[in-house]
């Protein structure tokens, strides 16, 4: 079992707060994967290191399987932990280095030589266990450091961005590593990223953070496609969501948008959620880069009521071999869209953005999803 709850959780340094973590409540169930995702300095690493006894809490409680371990010595929480630097010992061997926790703790030698030679074999390290470090790569490196983790046979495993200091194609490698020996061990894992793609990609449920407080917690496809406010919508995604600022103007039937000169309908969806926020509120429009095209003959979308076309003056283009990204304006607006790779349009182009609403959100003034306000 690894059930890990929080309870109004927060960790404060000093009087300025600096760092500080607030009021967090969160359980992450027995076997899950839960990413903990923000910025450096949202708080995401200190609340790992809360749960693994690195730091003190300062209010609140966090339970492991239903113990409260706030005052549980570090050793005796059954987590382990795997860091951003592998901290493998230079002078012993990989299979030194895997056993190291266990000979600490005093395992028999044939348990300790069974527990390296089962963790060698999931991570794929048999033929290397009588290497250093330094004649490894740097994906064997992190491998190693996992492998110490896996030993000591853990309730839980608390990942503080270990795939940070890898290059891009070992990050994929990596990363499919762990989900794989995650599918094996099914042992609860709480991991830490800045990089969208890795939580994307990783999460059961992912956890955004900001400046020490949970702004959404979820699926990550849903996280994704009911963004709680304008911070996750902009976090999650590549390239980032186009959030525009604007008037709602509430007609008979439905809401426009306005920002100075441009005025489009926002078809019936949006229009309900515009309802809540009243006549002439501010608000942000926020549609993400595959939303909108450029378009071009041969390439019309399907009209319907959720689809506006403005012209726009292309502003840049940059080919990234499966798709373009287009940034173009109209009026003070800039828009970037994500469309089909060998668009031929250049840099000055006069042409028609299709975007489709179907998909778009509407933010209040407080940045809050107005998704949540009509729900």
């Amino acid at each position: 079992m690894g059930r890990v709850e929080f309870v109004g959780v927060g960790k404060q340094y000093g009087d300025s707060g600096a760092g500080a973590v607030q009021d967090v409540n969160l359980t992450v169930e027995d076997g899950e994967f839960l990413v903990l995702l923000g910025p450096s300095g949202c708080g995401k690493s200190t609340l790992l290191k809360m749960v693994a006894g690195l730091e003190d809490v300062t209010s609140g409680e966090i339970y492991i399987d239903d113990r409260l371990v706030n005052y549980v010595k570090p050793g005796d929480r059954n987590v382990a932990m795997v860091f951003q630097s592998y901290a493998l010992y230079p002078h012993m061997t990989v299979r030194e280095n895997i056993g190291f926790p266990l000979k600490m703790h005093k395992l028999p030698k044939a348990e300790i030589d069974r527990r390296v030679t089962e963790a060698a074999e999931i991570l794929g390290l048999r033929d290397l266990l009588d290497r250093r470090p330094e004649q490894l790569s740097g994906g064997q490196r992190q491998r190693v450091a996992l492998g110490r983790s896996i030993v000591r046979e853990p309730a839980v495993f608390l990942m503080d961005e270990p795939l940070s200091n890898l290059d891009a194609q070992l990050r994929v490698q990596t990363r499919e590593e762990i989900l794989k020996l995650h599918a094996r061990l099914g042992t609860t894992t709480i991991y830490v990223t800045h990089d969208q793609i890795e939580a994307m990609t990783m999460g059961h449920r992912i956890v955004v953070m900001r400046s020490g407080v949970v702004q959404q917690v979820g699926k990550p496809q849903f996280v994704y496609d009911h963004p709680a406010n304008t911070f996750v919508a902009a976090f999650l995604g590549n390239p980032r969501v186009n959030l525009q600022t604007g008037a709602i103007r509430l007609e008979a039937d439905i809401a426009r948008f306005e920002q100075g000169e441009v005025s489009f309908a926002l078809g019936p969806a949006l229009s309900a959620f515009a309802r809540s926020a009243g006549d002439g509120a501010e608000v942000a429009l926020g549609v993400r880069p595959e939303d909108i095209s450029v378009e071009h003959a041969g390439s019309r979308k399907h009209e319907h009521d959720a689809l506006v076309k403005l012209p726009a003056t292309i502003t840049l283009v940059e080919p990234v071999g499966s798709d373009l990204y287009v940034r173009a304006t109209t009026g003070t607006m800039e828009w970037m869209a994500r469309t089909e790779a060998r668009l031929p349009v250049r840099t000055g182009d006069e042409v028609t953005l299709m975007i489709d609403l179907t998909h778009a959100h509407l933010f209040g003034e407080d940045g809050m999803n107005l998704e949540g306000a009509a729900g």
